[in-house]
Formats: C-alpha cells, structure tokens, sequence
C-alpha cells in the first residue's frame, strides 16, 4: 500500500475501533456488571450457589430439557457431551467443516481415544445425506463402534447457515434408527431461534444434548450451558470435575447469564440485520466476493476477486482494513469473516463499507494475487 494510501485509510480510524473478529469480544451490558457485583454466592460443586442454580434451570426450560449445567466454556461443553455420551474408542461422526472436528484441539481423540469420522459438510451447513447414511459402524468386529452423531446449528464455517428443526430431524434419522445418541453444538443456538422465529426449545428437540454459548451474541462475559436428561447432566457433572470445570462462587459470572437469556435473545435480530446490512454493502464494492443471499445470522464471509476472475489474497485487505479501524478474521482458504455482535451499529456497519471501498480503490489500482 502506497503512503498516501496509509493516509487517507488512516483518517477514516479516528472513531471507535469496530471489532468484526468475533461476537466472543462482546463485552457485558451495564445491568450485567450490576448484577456480578450484587450475586448471591455460594459452593457450585457442593451444589450450594443459589445463583448458578437459578442459570441452571432457566437454560434447562429455555432448551426444553430436564436439566442444564453450567460450563467455562463451550469447547469445554462439547467435550464433557462426548465423553459422557460415547464410551472410549467409541467413533464420533460429525461434519468436516464442524467447529468441534477443526476447533477444538482434537479433543475427542485426545480425552476418549475416540475416532472421528468427517462427513463432507454442505455450504448449507448441513452433511451429505448418502455419505451420512453409510457412516455409522460397529456391526463388524474390525470396525470401532459409533457411538454418536455431532451436528452444528447455526453453523460457524458455513457463514452462520441455521438448521431448522425439520432439517435437524432428517440428518439425526440416521442415528435414531440406530439408537445412537446426537448431540449438537448450539454454540449460537438463540441466533438460530431468532432467526427462524421458533423457540430454541423447538430446535434442541431434536437432539439428546445441546451446548450453547452465553458469551457470544448473549454478550455474558463466561461461560456455556450444557443441557441433556437428567440422567446425562449427573454424570456430565462428574466429566466436568474431570476437566477441571468445577468452579466455587461462580454465582457471580451466572448472574450475567441469566441477564443474557432473559434480556438478550430477541435483540440477536438487530444483529443479523447489521450482518445482511454489511453483506449487500459489500456486494457493491467492486473486487468483492460476496453471496449476500446466504447470510442468515450474524456471520458472514466474504472473499476477492482477482484480475482473472479467481480469488484474490485477503491478507492485504484484512491489513489495510485494520489500518482504518475496522477489524475481521482472514483465514488461509481466501475468506474474510466478520461477525456483528452487540455493540455494533448501523452507523458502523456504514463506516466499516466506507474503509472496505477505500482499500478496494487502492487494491484495484495494482495487480491482485
């Protein structure tokens, strides 16, 4: 980038830095600081924190299971799910694009000796249907048992994609028919009831376990919920102590979580707006590559295109972005991805396509990768 380009970039981050990286980088409303401050505390493991307690069974009503434990964080919710779910070396069956399968440091294989095997996600953010089919295992002596089906609703890699709780039924088919377990990663559960206009407890239906986050779009500084039968979270809790999980007073970080789902669910729509809003401004900028369509939620992906119509590199843009303010993820696969969250406007969504068109302009002036 020229200096004279560094210059002009540079005068458009003389507001607030807009952190589209993550909505993990929300940080808690005023009433939630309030609430940490005043909670009412006592011993979690011992059973004895009145205010986790509270969290506990409101996640497990708002899911529409017996019960609900709380968790650090949702990596750490996924792997107590598997290991109490699957007995070790049991197969785990979820998508090749899966937060769990890429993110989450092969936990599964690590605490349970559990194989994984990747099913070919969909840009939908669902699994290939015939592959899915023949996917499960154990009938021959040679082969590990399946023991669970992991799904993912709304679906990170896949630009945010919801599943509707028709879709969740026919993928989990597979996995009833063969009295197998499902679980799913629910880490932005309440973006997909919001934006399907459905109760989170419609699409947790059909699955035997859910993880859900309070500290993305909730904007809970800590902390995940698990909810499953009441069978499943007893010995969930004791996986949990397992991982070190079992925490003390942690009364005062579910004061915040009982804040974000009973004050934050219905505001996730201005979020998805202010994502659909950013996607169509992006698709306006020439050099571009956007599907404004496929953005449902909160999470978009976005690439550039070069001279010869093929995708562009990102680093450039994702730098000289960051040069005027505006922050997002670039990945090694030639995808931006921004994430609006609360505390994102409008107004910023604005600013942000205003620093986008400016590092176009000076992209398109050279030749592109």
């Amino acid at each position: 980038m020229s200096s004279s380009y560094e210059a002009r970039i540079g005068a458009l981050a003389s507001g607030p830095t807009i952190d589209l990286r993550s909505d993990t980088v929300t940080h808690p409303t005023e009433a939630m600081r309030e609430a940490m401050y005043r909670a009412e505390v006592g011993d979690d493991v011992y059973g004895e924190d009145p205010t986790i307690n509270r969290l506990e069974e409101l996640a497990a009503e708002k899911t529409g299971k017996e019960a609900a434990v709380f968790v650090p964080s949702g990596t750490m919710g996924n792997a107590i799910a598997l290991l109490t779910h699957c007995r070790r070396g049991d197969e785990i069956v979820m998508g090749d694009r899966s937060h769990t399968y890429l993110y989450e440091v092969g936990g599964a294989a690590r605490l349970n000796g559990s194989p994984v095997r990747p099913v070919p996600t969909l840009p939908d953010g669902t699994l290939d249907r015939a592959r899915l089919a023949h996917s499960f295992l154990g009938d021959d002596i040679h082969e590990a048992r399946t023991g669970l089906l992991c799904l993912e609703n709304t679906h990170n890699m896949c630009g945010g994609r919801v599943l509707s709780a028709a879709t969740l039924r026919e993928l989990a088919a597979p996995a009833r028919a063969r009295g197998l377990p499902v679980h799913m990663d629910g880490a932005r559960l309440f973006n997909a009831a919001v934006a399907l206009g459905v109760p989170a407890s419609e699409l947790a239906a059909e699955v035997d376990s859910v993880q859900f986050c309070l500290s993305k779009g909730l904007s809970a500084p800590v902390g995940s919920m698990l909810a499953g039968s009441r069978s499943f979270i007893e010995e969930a809790r004791r996986v949990r102590k397992l991982l070190g999980g079992g925490m003390r007073q942690a009364g005062i970080l579910a004061a915040a979580g009982i804040l974000a789902l009973t004050e934050m669910v219905e505001r996730l729509a201005e979020d998805h707006a202010n994502a659909k809003k950013l996607a169509e401004g992006l698709a306006n900028i020439p050099g571009i590559a956007i599907e404004p369509e496929t953005v449902e939620t909160n999470i978009l992906f976005f690439g550039m295109r070069g001279a010869d119509g093929q995708p562009g590199d990102v680093a450039p843009l994702v730098t000289a972005a960051a040069s005027g303010g505006v922050l997002c993820s670039g990945g090694d696969d030639g995808r931006i991805r921004a994430v609006t969250h609360y505390g994102i406007s409008a107004g910023d969504i604005e600013r942000a396509l205003t620093v986008f068109a400016a590092a176009m302009k000076e992209a398109a002036a050279a030749p592109v990768a």
